[in-house]
């Protein structure tokens, strides 16, 4: 006699889903360390921080401010339940960095689109963590349960 297994369809949607929400984790974790260095960056200002900082036209009191915005967005966007406004705080944020850098002739590619592609990651990042973001955004058909 034989034993097979059967994997329902319920138990293979749950697991993908899991190894999904944790990929979404995981990205998450990365880019909330990224921000976290930056926001470091901009309140203890080691001298490159300054220098840069300096470069973009910025004061360093200017530099604490936005290390303070931001440090109140990752915040928001690390709590399950206000990350969707959080997200959309740090996507302001990185519209700002793009402004600035276009501002300052910094390379394209390499420096002033590097926020577009932090915000696509942080996107994507959420939309692993929460997958009805997708139906929000008008990218997938509602589901609709009978």
């Amino acid at each position: 006699m034989t034993a097979t297994v059967s994997t329902s369809p319920a138990a293979t949607s749950s697991g993908t889903r899991s190894r999904t929400r944790l990929a979404g984790v995981v990205l998450s974790v990365l880019i909330g360390a990224f921000l976290l260095f930056d926001i470091l960056g901009k309140l203890f200002q080691p001298e490159s921080v300054v220098e840069g900082t300096e470069k973009l036209g910025f004061t360093m009191t200017q530099a604490t401010v936005m290390a303070i915005v931001l440090a109140l967005c990752v915040i928001v966007w690390a709590i399950p339940r206000t990350a969707v406004l959080g997200a959309i705080g740090l996507t302001a944020y990185l519209g700002g960095a793009v402004s600035a850098n276009w501002n300052n002739d910094a390379p394209l590619v390499s420096t002033t689109l590097f926020a577009v592609y932090f915000g696509v990651a942080l996107w994507i990042a959420m939309i692993l963590r929460r997958p009805q973001l997708l139906e929000v955004l008008g990218l997938r058909a509602p589901h609709r349960s009978v």
